[in-house]
């Protein structure tokens, strides 16, 4: 399941997004999507998780938090 995360701040990195996540299960990818010109953050990215029900458990634990 490919999640959305938005609202991320700029400095928050792909790592961080992947330890958040394993804390609920196997995390197959994260990215954060970058600006092409500046190469800085736009401010969302996404992470994606094989296992539906550990990916339901992360939305519901990490929605509303901060990083």
């Amino acid at each position: 399941m490919k999640i959305f995360i938005g609202n991320l701040s700029y400095n928050v990195t792909e790592g961080d997004l992947r330890q958040a996540f394993e804390a609920f299960g196997k995390v197959t990818s994260t990215s954060i999507v970058k600006d092409q010109e500046s190469g800085r953050s736009k401010g969302f990215g996404f992470a994606e998780m094989p296992d539906k029900a550990e990916a339901r458990s992360a939305i519901a634990a990490l929605n509303g938090q901060a990083f």
